[in-house]
């Protein structure tokens, strides 16, 4: 039995024709484009036709593309452990830290790549104005995911928006769930299945109206229809070590997106900030503030 898609695509290669191995080669190395992607948009990537897309997913024993969708989400959803995600990292280096200092570097620019391709501008607008005018933002995060949302919401609250990390597990999430409410948007990171935590919030933010925004690599389909908006960021390779600067580099994004939308209200905060750092060291702290200018304030009076 196949372990893997990229051992499916290893054993259908000599069936391929040569375009059509460079498709599925494709599909193996960006399976996470593959399942957000349309047949002309992969084709768009790939420099070739949508026919082609959807005869090569045919070629690799699918009905379509669509099944091949099926299949990609499906070795997602279970992935490798954490473990064996850092053995192959690590076979991969072959001991070299020189190997492991390129190979990373590497990883995280094709991330970022990556990262450009997948957010769109509507989207990337509308979750900046969701923020911008939210009674609260409420970010949830588990395991590595928690520190990302407790770093976040400190910037948030730097800027001047009312934020909080929803961090906990087990029964420990439901007090930081009850306070959610009619005005709240969540921003979820979540990645590999729907575990109870995130099924819950899911939906508790809908019966009290809150909007909820999912930053995920794996669960596009399976939310796609119990959330406002989706964000697909890799996290590297699927089965190498997991990284998170594209995650985080989207969430400054976002960050400077809101004291772009308004900046009158960021840098009076960042200005309290310093006064308050001021007064606890009982001498001037700067921090390096953006000066707006006259014409910026023009415009915002339109």
């Amino acid at each position: 039995m196949l372990s893997s898609f990229s051992e499916l695509v290893a054993a259908k290669s000599s069936d391929l024709s040569r375009t059509e191995h460079r498709v599925a080669r494709f599909f193996a190395e960006n399976r996470h484009q593959v399942l957000v992607q349309s047949a002309l948009e992969l084709a768009q990537s790939i420099g070739t036709s949508d026919a082609t897309v959807i005869r090569t997913a045919r070629s690799l024993g699918f009905d379509g593309l669509d099944g091949l969708r099926k299949a990609v989400a499906a070795e997602l959803e279970v992935g490798p452990t954490p473990a064996r995600r850092m053995s192959k990292t690590l076979d991969e280096s072959s001991g070299s830290l020189q190997q492991v200092l390129e190979t990373t570097f590497a990883a995280h620019a094709e991330a970022a790549a990556k990262l450009r391709d997948s957010v769109l501008l509507e989207d990337f607008q509308a979750i900046v104005h969701m923020l911008a005018t939210a009674l609260e933002v409420a970010v949830f995060g588990l395991g590595p995911s928690s520190s990302i949302a407790e770093y976040f919401c400190i910037q948030l609250r730097r800027l001047g928006f009312a934020s909080r990390a929803l961090t906990k597990s087990g029964f420990l999430l439901a007090d930081d769930l009850l306070p959610l409410k009619s005005g709240s948007v969540v921003v979820i990171m979540a990645y590999g299945r729907v575990y109870p935590e995130l099924s819950v919030l899911l939906a508790h933010a809908k019966g009290v109206g809150a909007q909820t925004i999912l930053v995920t690599d794996s669960l596009q389909d399976a939310l796609k229809d119990r959330v406002a908006r989706i964000v697909t960021i890799p996290r590297g390779r699927p089965d190498a070590f997991s990284t998170h600067s594209a995650t985080v580099a989207f969430l400054e994004t976002l960050l400077v997106g809101l004291g772009t939308v308004a900046p009158q209200e960021t840098v009076e905060s960042l200005n309290q900030l310093n006064r308050l750092r001021a007064d606890l060291a009982g001498q001037a702290m700067e921090l390096a503030i953006p000066k707006v200018s006259s014409g910026h304030d023009e415009d915002n009076n339109h």
